[in-house]
């Protein structure tokens, strides 16, 4: 039998896009680029019906090479440029990088800290970010670390963290102040329950995707291999494009 704790924060996931008066969503990745595969998408269509999409980077990138002569100063301000780039691409409005360690992200205190003050200086109804439960997807990749980490310090800061006044009091004296995130979209879940039709807008995740050269996923080539990862990557049976989240509708 169902317990009357759980049934009264057991309800039905809507299946269209939030109606709500706070229209901010805050993306948080770990990686330069993250941001765009899991949410490109959603950031370019939800803008144009008036949303404010801001994004969140955790690390520097600087890791993200193959070139044994790439300086990692370099690739780190080449990274920048190009998640720039992306996010103007796909319509949002600003990219924040909290400059960890690419590659050694761990859930301390410090990172909790840092997205917490950007929960509370942004103050978004939905924030969208990585499965923090995926270590192994689909049966063909390890979920990075810093996927995960990120992931599960997005959740910490979400509840309860940006939510209680205790938590990071230094926060609230300098004049920030509490925030209850409304909904979360978690990409890269295979709970997911929730689709983005982006079949009108692909080519402008393409686009965005584009900028990140460094990364090789120019999309200048139209018979290059990245364009035919992505087109199959999110297209469906039905030919369709869709970005797929977990959508957790947080209990008010």
């Amino acid at each position: 039998m169902t317990s009357s704790l759980e049934a009264l924060h057991t309800h039905e996931v809507p299946v269209t896009i939030p109606e709500t008066d706070n229209k901010t969503a805050l993306v948080i990745a770990a990686h330069p680029d993250d941001a765009d595969f899991g949410a490109a998408g959603t950031t370019y269509l939800w803008s144009n019906e008036g949303w404010a999409f801001y994004y969140l980077v955790c690390t520097d990138g600087s890791k993200g090479t193959a070139d044994a002569h790439m300086d990692p100063s370099d690739l780190i301000r080449i990274r920048r440029d190009e998640q720039r780039e992306a996010a103007r691409r796909a319509g949002a409005k600003d990219v924040f990088f909290l400059d960890h360690v690419d590659g050694e992200l761990q859930p301390t205190r410090e990172l909790l800290g840092d997205v917490v003050r950007h929960i509370r200086m942004l103050k978004p109804y939905a924030v969208f970010t990585h499965d923090p439960e995926a270590f192994i997807v689909r049966n063909s990749f390890i979920n990075h670390s810093d996927h995960r980490t990120t992931g599960h310090v997005a959740m910490d800061a979400i509840y309860p963290s940006a939510r209680d006044r205790l938590n990071f009091p230094e926060q609230i004296a300098e004049g920030l102040e509490t925030h209850n995130v409304k909904e979360i979209f978690i990409w890269g879940s295979e709970k997911a329950n929730f689709d983005v039709d982006i079949s009108d807008c692909v080519e402008q995740k393409i686009h965005a995707l584009g900028a990140h050269v460094s990364q090789g996923l120019s999309s200048e080539d139209p018979n290059s291999e990245f364009l035919k990862f992505v087109r199959e990557r999110w297209r469906g049976e039905d030919g369709r494009y869709t970005e797929r989240f977990r959508r957790v509708v947080l209990f008010r």
